[in-house]
């Protein structure tokens, strides 16, 4: 079986292996709003320095929200922006390993494409991933996943993806 790295590089339907897409990162981000226990923010952030392979960095709130009882600047979120054999390696776990073990799993939609070229898939509960799979159930979160390639259409990321080995829905 080819790995992701070797498959990037032949496209079919191209002259040229540069005019083909490209991967250019991955950004993992979950959301952190919904706690009122600040332990859990530590949570959130080693289970996806886990899965990631590498620090989440805190993101704040752009602006104070009164309701949410949400200050500027107070952590809301963390976010890992994963290149190269980060990229790579992240992306083969969750193609081969952790979307297989989503409960129901029947493929991923293909809305997540937008026109820029770029896929967002959302993942519901962290414990798909084998690295966090020995915790409590109390703590389960859900993190969205953004591919950013260097396709130019919504049809051509998704011929791209399909060619990479994503699961689609048919």
């Amino acid at each position: 079986m080819a790995s992701l790295k070797e498959k990037t590089k032949k496209m079919p339907g191209y002259k040229n292996p540069m005019q083909a897409p490209r991967l250019m990162k991955v950004v993992v981000s979950a959301g952190v709003g919904s706690f009122k226990d600040k332990n859990k923010f530590k949570i959130v952030e080693d289970r996806l320095a886990r899965i990631t392979g590498q620090k989440a960095a805190p993101r704040g709130a752009k602006v104070s929200i009164a309701t949410f009882k949400s200050r500027e600047g107070d952590v809301v979120g963390y976010q890992a922006t994963l290149r190269g054999k980060r990229m790579h390696d992240f992306l083969e776990k969750l193609i081969h390993i952790a979307l297989p073990r989503t409960k129901d799993f029947r493929g991923i939609p293909l809305s997540g494409a937008d026109e820029m070229g770029n896929y967002t898939l959302g993942v519901k509960e962290h414990t798909i991933f084998p690295e966090t799979s020995d915790e409590e159930l109390k703590d389960v979160f859900g993190f969205a996943v953004t591919i950013v390639t260097t396709a130019k259409s919504k049809d051509e990321v998704i011929k791209f993806m399909t060619h990479l080995g994503f699961p689609f829905k048919k």
